[in-house]
This record gives C-alpha cells, sequence and structure tokens, in this order.
C-alpha cells in the first residue's frame, strides 16, 4: 500500500480501545478514536470494537448514532469490522442476564448464553474456518486466538446455499456448545475473539483486514 490506509475506531464507551489501537497502527493503518459520525462515516476502514454487556454497548452505540455510523458505511460497501461484542450487536438482538435489547440488525438472529460447563469461555481456541476466508489468509488450520465470553450467536441463518452471496461463516466450539467466531459478509467483516490480545496470528487476521482498504 503507497499509503496508510485510515482507520476510524469508533468511541462510545465500550472499552478496550487502547490494544485495538495499537494492534490496527503495528500493520500499518492510521488509526483515530472517534466518536464523531462524519469522521467514522469517512474513514477508510471503520472498528467497532465492545466488552460488556450487550444492552450497555448498545446504549453506547445509540449515544453517538452507532447505527447510523454502520448502515451509511455499508450502503456504500465501505468496511467494518466488529469485534468481540461488536460483533454481538451486529445481530438483530441478544439476550444477556434477563434482558433482551434490539441490536443494530445487520444479521437475522440473536446472541444468547453458551451452553458449557464453565464459563465464560476464556482463553485460546481454534476455529473452523470458512472456507475461501479471505480473513483468515495465510494462517494454519490449528490457529489459535484469544476469547473471553459467556454470550454468543449459535446460528447464523444466511449460511444457506440458496442465498447467492451468502457470508462465510467461521465457527467455534466450547464444550457442547457451537457458535459463530467469524463472519466475512462482504464489506462488513467480524470477530467474536479479539484478535487485538491474539499474538502474531490476531495481527496476521487485521493486515489482512487493513489490507482490504482503499
Amino acid at each position: 500500500m503507497s499509503e496508510q490506509p485510515s482507520v476510524a475506531l469508533l468511541d462510545y464507551g465500550a472499552g478496550n480501545i487502547r490494544s485495538a489501537q495499537r494492534a490496527l497502527e503495528h500493520v500499518g493503518a492510521r488509526v483515530e478514536v472517534t466518536a464523531d459520525p462524519s469522521t467514522a462515516i469517512e474513514a477508510d476502514g471503520l472498528l467497532v470494537p465492545g466488552v460488556g454487556a450487550f444492552a450497555a454497548c448498545m446504549r453506547g452505540l445509540n449515544a453517538v448514532s452507532g447505527a447510523r455510523i454502520v448502515g451509511q458505511r455499508l450502503a456504500g460497501s465501505r468496511p467494518v469490522l466488529g469485534i468481540c461484542v461488536g460483533m454481538q450487536v451486529l445481530f438483530e438482538r441478544g439476550v444477556e442476564h434477563g434482558v433482551d435489547a434490539a441490536g443494530l440488525g445487520e444479521w437475522p438472529g440473536s446472541v444468547d448464553k453458551l451452553e458449557a460447563p464453565v464459563l465464560p469461555h476464556m482463553g485460546w481456541n481454534t476455529v473452523e474456518v470458512a472456507q475461501g476466508s479471505e480473513m483468515f489468509a495465510g494462517l494454519a488450520p490449528d490457529t489459535r486466538f484469544y476469547f473471553v465470553h459467556s454470550y454468543a450467536a449459535r446460528e447464523f441463518p444466511l449460511e444457506r446455499d440458496e442465498y447467492i452471496a451468502y457470508p462465510k461463516v467461521t465457527w467455534a466450539q466450547h464444550g457442547p456448545s457451537r457458535f459463530v467466531a467469524a463472519v466475512e459478509n462482504g464489506p462488513l467483516w467480524a470477530t467474536q475473539f479479539h484478535p487485538e490480545k491474539s499474538g502474531d496470528a490476531g495481527l496476521a487476521l487485521l493486515e489482512n483486514w487493513v489490507r482490504t482498504l482503499s
């Protein structure tokens, strides 16, 4: 890349901002931490982080016009990357601690509590990479990524052959629960794990995303 692509890291009170900023800068992006809608819409890439409860993250996103920012970017095929709860809020709804909250609705389906003997699912885990994935290009099949969560999407209704341009969905397993670990859906990418906390593997994944930015 002849110029550093610009990435707006959306600051809506969701935490974990600085580690994501450092990781993106390490792989060649010029990062601005911002809550300004115009900056977030106009950057080459938008990263939506997320730590904590689904409903709380949605309140933070709504306070900075998050739905409009993400919607406008995707309408113009401009790249968006969601991480952890930043991925979860892309679904229609999340049910957490008895609270049923509406998400951004970019994908159908819900985020629910994992069914596993040990929660949270915290630590390193392998993933079942989608065929033809760009996100995981160059990474070995047994590569591990760092997870910390108790909730996830356990179904992805759009992953069906009758869809002409159906998304590439990567899965992971924790105990008896199989859940969505990552999605590539045109300009919209997302991971349930934390690439910024996943060492060299996470940096390689972020570099793959940064390469897609104009």
